[in-house]
């Protein structure tokens, strides 16, 4: 089978997905997000082997997503912390959480989000910072950016035509 390189093309979720799209390095950032930082917790709480972890940490470590911090010297042991991409992860996480909970808990919520403050349990939302308008698929859509080439801006127009046409007829 050949294997794509998803880091050569020109679309940000396929660069994204080359880093993060491997499921155990998704549950390790999540496992981060919740504060593990150890060798040995991400092994216990993911059922994950040793040499398997190792892989995945190294490659979260060169896809710069965590950092590894030296907090033993004997034996040699390293923690594994965030950095600011593998914070800015958290997002991802969240709207993962909120659509696995929507689709596919047939026995109900195992884990919600909440307000620290009031406690009370909220859904994760794409926004707007400038509106402050929900992201959503009747009033936004994506188009070609400035860094687009050609062919994606063409392909980004026929599909804004197509969208056009669909929603004319309806």
């Amino acid at each position: 089978m050949l294997k794509t390189d998803l880091s050569a093309m020109a679309c940000p979720i396929a660069r994204s997905l080359d880093k993060v799209g491997e499921w155990w390095s998704i549950l390790i950032l999540r496992e981060c997000s919740y504060g593990e930082t150890r060798f040995d917790a991400f092994q216990k709480n993911l059922g994950i082997s040793p040499n398997m972890l190792a892989r995945r940490l190294n490659d979260l470590v060169d896809a710069g997503l965590l950092e590894r911090r030296r907090y033993s010297e004997r034996p040699p042991r390293d923690e594994y912390v965030l950095t600011e991409a593998g914070c800015d992860f958290r997002p991802v996480l969240l709207a993962l959480l909120a659509w696995g909970n929507k689709h596919f808990a047939p026995e109900g919520k195992m884990i919600v989000l909440r307000d620290r403050i009031s406690g009370e349990e909220v859904q994760p939302t794409l926004m707007d910072p400038a509106t402050g308008a929900v992201i959503d698929r009747a009033r936004h859509a994506v188009a070609a950016g400035p860094a687009a080439p050609e062919s994606t801006r063409l392909r980004m127009q026929r599909m804004a035509e197509r969208r056009a046409a669909a929603e004319a007829a309806a």
